[in-house]
This record gives C-alpha cells, sequence and structure tokens, in this order.
C-alpha cells in the first residue's frame, strides 16, 4: 500500500506485515532453497595390488566375494558430486567390522587398509556438502577376509579330534604297559616263590634232617650244617620279602599293615610290651607301588625293632592317616626316651641298629620315596617318630 510507512510487524509464522497512511501489506517470504544431499559412489578398487573392474559411472554398492587370508590390502577410491557454484565436498568413512565411529572429515578421496585381520567388513563412505548436508545414502564395498587354515573351524575341530584320538592311543599304550608290568611282577613273584622259595626250603629240610642223622658221629659237621640251615632260612625269609615287595596284588595298604601287626605282636609282645596300631578302615584300601610299601614296612620295622630293644617301654602306639595326598605315619613310646643335644631341643640320638645308624636308615628310606621322617624324645618321656609319605596318583 503506498504512503508513509507507520508500522511493521511479523506475525509467528513468519509473514510481515506493514501499515501504512492509505492502507495495510502483508509479505510472506518464500522458503529457502534447501542443497539436495551429494551423491556418492565408488570410482576405483584394488585388492592386493591387482585393480578390480568397477562401473566407469561409478557405483555405490559393491559385494566382493571372499578373500584369501594373503589377500588382505585394499584400496578404496571414492568421489561425491557437489551442484552448487564453487561447492566444496568433504568426505568420511569407516570400516565396520574394524571402526565402530565415523572418521573426521576430510577432502581426501582415497583410503588404503594394509593387512587387515581375517573377518567380515563393509566399507561405507559419505559426502558432506558446504551447508552440512550428508549424503542420504553412502556408497558401500562389502568383503570378507578369510581365516587361514588352521583357524578355522573344521580345522580345529579335527586337530581336537586328532589330539583325542592320539591321548586315547597314548592312554591306551600306558594301560597296557602298566598291564604288561603287572604280569611281569606276578610271574616274577610266583617263580621266585614256587621256585627258588621251595628248593630253599627244601636245603633246609635236607640240612636238619643231615644234622640228625650224623649227630654224635660226625661232630665236626653238625656246625656247618646248622650254619647250612641257619643261612637257607635267612635265604628264604629275605626270598619272601622281595616277592612280597613285587607282587602286583598287594599293593593294597592293607598287606603293609598286616605285616606291620605281625612284625609287632613278634617283636613286642616277647617283651611283653602292649601295642596299638590305629588304621582307618577307608585307608587300607589305599594303592602303594612296589618302593611305597618296602620302605613304608622297613620304617615301621626299623623303628620298632628299636623301640624293642633299647626303648625299655610298656606301651607303644602307631597310627597311620591321610592328609592332602600324603600319607603321615605315627610310632610313639613311653619308655626312657634320650637327652636333648644342649638344651636346644633336638635330641641326641644312640645306637638304634647293628650299624649305628638307625634313625638315618629311616630318614633315607624316607627320603627315596620322596617323603621325610622326624624324631623328637625328651629324657623320661619316650620317643616319638612321625613319617610323611606323599601318594602317587594312580
Amino acid at each position: 500500500a503506498p504512503g508513509n510507512i507507520l508500522a511493521a510487524f511479523r506475525d509467528r509464522t513468519g509473514a510481515i506485515w506493514v501499515g501504512t497512511h492509505r492502507g495495510l501489506s502483508r509479505f510472506a517470504p518464500a522458503p529457502p532453497e534447501t542443497t539436495p544431499p551429494p551423491p556418492i559412489l565408488i570410482t576405483g578398487l584394488n585388492v592386493a595390488g591387482e585393480r578390480r573392474s568397477v562401473s566407469a559411472r561409478g557405483e555405490t554398492e559393491i559385494a566382493l566375494a571372499d578373500l584369501d587370508p594373503d589377500r588382505n590390502q585394499l584400496q578404496i577410491d571414492f568421489v561425491a558430486l557437489g551442484f552448487a557454484p564453487g561447492e566444496v565436498l568433504r568426505y568420511q568413512y569407516r570400516l565396520k567390522g574394524s571402526e565402530d565411529d565415523w572418521g573426521a572429515l576430510s577432502e581426501q578421496r582415497t583410503v588404503n587398509y594394509a593387512s587387515l585381520a581375517p573377518g567380515r567388513y563393509r566399507f561405507l563412505a559419505r559426502a558432506v556438502n558446504s551447508d552440512g548436508v550428508v549424503s542420504s545414502n553412502p556408497a558401500t564395498v562389502t568383503f570378507t577376509i578369510l581365516r587361514p587354515v588352521w583357524q578355522r573351524w573344521w580345522f580345529i575341530a579335527l586337530l581336537t579330534a586328532l589330539l583325542g584320538l592320539m591321548g586315547a592311543a597314548l592312554y591306551r599304550y600306558r594301560v597296557a604297559r602298566l598291564i604288561e608290568l603287572e604280569r611281569v611282577r606276578t610271574r616274577i613273584a610266583t617263580d621266585l616263590h614256587d621256585d627258588i622259595g621251595a628248593g630253599l626250603s627244601r636245603v633246609a629240610i635236607l640240612s636238619e634232617v643231615v644234622k640228625q642223622q650224623v649227630s654224635g658221629k660226625a661232630e665236626q659237621s653238625v656246625p656247618m650244617l646248622t650254619e647250612i640251615a641257619d643261612s637257607a632260612r635267612g635265604l628264604v625269609e629275605a626270598m619272601r620279602e622281595i616277592v612280597w615287595a613285587i607282587d602286583p596284588r598287594r599293593d593294597e595298604l592293607s598287606t603293609v599293615v598286616s605285616r606291620v601287626r605281625q612284625f609287632a605282636s613278634d617283636m613286642l609282645e616277647a617283651k611283653g610290651i602292649s601295642w596299638d596300631f590305629k588304621v582307618p578302615p577307608e585307608l587300607e584300601q589305599i594303592k602303594l607301588g612296589p618302593e611305597q610299601r618296602r620302605h613304608l614296612f622297613l620304617i615301621f620295622k626299623e623303628g620298632l625293632n628299636n623301640i624293642a630293644r633299647h626303648a625299655d617301654c610298656q606301651s607303644v602306639s602307631m597310627s597311620l592317616t591321610l592328609a592332602r595326598q600324603q600319607l603321615w605315619g605315627e610310632i610313639r613310646d613311653d619308655g626312657r626316651g634320650f637327652p636333648a643335644r644342649n638344651g636346644t631341643g633336638s635330641a641326641e640320638e644312640p645306637t638304634f641298629s647293628a650299624n649305628g645308624h638307625g634313625h638315618e636308615n629311616m630318614r633315607q628310606r624316607a627320603s627315596q620315596v620322596g617323603g621325610q621322617v622326624w624324631i623328637d624324645s625328651a629324657l623320661g618321656e619316650g620317643v616319638r617318630i612321625k613319617l610323611m609319605i606323599p601318594l602317587k596318583k594312580r
């Protein structure tokens, strides 16, 4: 409307009202023109230095066949189209499977990936124009880099199965060897008992018969025959010890317990010494190796022999317990004991065997099977012998 402008007002819709002396005018501005999002295309693709075929007009989506593990180097070229005069385009890209977020804006139109790890990937690229408008549909390249043969599931499954078969074969071989060894031990024990044992027993019997026959006629022959008989009986006893030590049918701890009880009965009761041997029933089924059985028995035998000869005691208590895959034994008497050395508590050990090394022999026997022996005593308080032998898993 003509005339001087008296007032102007913009309403909530964006329209401008102008008042003059001669009328009222309304101006509604047109919405600004929006820039279309820039389309982006893949224009080049190289895989491990080999150029792949891409349309001359570019492509928005490319899917590659699976790539071998050694063809894990890619170069991707892309470009976007801008329609406004003086338009400046910038680019962002990311590699799904390796990168979570879009990279920084850049005018670079080529990206290189070297030594990609095996896996599934999807490359995406987009353009951003001067107005900040982003490509509506990113250009994509999808590909998969295969794992090396030794990392594929079927190879791992095959290798696991092969290792399992090898383990089973080794286990079967070990079991067969153990069974064969058990048979050899059984055969040796049987042969010793049947052949050598019978022969030595026959020698002892014949010696006794001859001694009785020549008694009073050849006085010089009697001592020699007596010595022959005693030697034969000693050999028979030693042979029985060997047979018991190697016989696999005697591997249970119960056989050691029985022999210790028998020895204690023979040795201690003859001296008027009361004794007790406590072993939980479940322990008697524990399996021991030949060396463990032999040394365990001989340690108890040495200890009981020492007590019978030197302790001057009234009672003896023995026990076996199991803790943390270790067999613990104890022998205790109420005899005279022996004094500590220099008041330090370490016992001064008397002579406990014919060769003067009773306690040392027990320690050495225990060490040969990986165990230990402790000996505690005080004057007038008896002797306590404690034994530990580790049990091997069978």
